[in-house]
């Protein structure tokens, strides 16, 4: 049993969805899932799994940052995941890249401490065929969707003073805070990684601005549910 998920392999997918969120966790299992079952609430890193198109599937938090992220991870690899989506949320960095849109990461750069530890700060892609099967899902969704390079901080607040700015420079489209270590992981133990994202804000230019809670909710739910429907075509 890993130290920290305290869960068995016989409970989990080999298909995993990584929101970071547990309460998000909480809404795929209601509204997308079925026969869900919580297989793991250790540490509040809530884990569920369930059919989706009935496809078996995991749905785990990670937490926030690369810390937590790397822990859960590399214990989700131990219990048998070979697939792994990274699905939540992102600020834009680019002007076209608005509140509301969808971003499927091609590359994954780190600047946070777990992200540069695992694998530097040079972008790496992730996943080739993982990355085209969520964009042709998120084909579907209705929504604005962007191809492109991310950047992963453990920081939130209290960036120094033109981060953002560098990070535009650079051509990310947004930036999050766990897809750096998943890909890493993934990338170190021979599993696939992926990696969807809402735009819940954007960061730089004059149409900065967050979604309303309920507009935040929608669009994550929306990531989560294009994760899913690329993550099944690997069953």
């Amino acid at each position: 049993m890993p130290l920290h998920l305290m869960t068995h392999r016989a409970k989990q997918a080999p298909l995993v969805l990584c929101p970071g969120d547990p309460d998000r966790v909480r809404l795929v299992a209601r509204d997308l899932l079925d026969d869900a079952e919580v297989v793991t609430e250790a540490r509040g890193l809530l884990g569920v799994s369930g059919r989706f198109d009935g496809v078996p599937v995991t749905v785990q938090a990670t937490g926030m940052g690369g810390g937590s992220t790397g822990i859960v991870v590399h214990e989700l690899i131990e219990l048998g995941a070979r697939v792994l989506i990274r699905a939540g949320t992102t600020g834009g960095l680019q002007d076209d890249v608005h509140a509301g849109d969808l971003v499927i990461a091609e590359t994954v750069a780190a600047d946070d401490g777990a992200g540069l530890a695992i694998a530097g700060d040079a972008p790496h892609p992730l996943d080739i065929g993982v990355t085209s099967a969520l964009a042709e899902a998120a084909g579907t969704a209705g929504r604005r969707v962007h191809r492109g390079p991310v950047v992963s901080t453990d920081v939130f607040y209290d960036l120094a003073p033109g981060r953002n700015e560098a990070w535009q420079a650079r051509g990310f489209l947004a930036v999050e805070m766990e897809a750096a270590v998943i890909r890493g992981l993934a990338a170190r133990h021979g599993a696939r990684a992926g990696c969807v994202l809402a735009v819940s804000n954007t960061l730089v230019g004059t149409g900065t601005g967050w979604l309303t809670p309920g507009e935040r909710q929608a669009a994550a739910i929306d990531a989560c549910r294009v994760g899913l429907q690329a993550l099944i075509r690997f069953a």
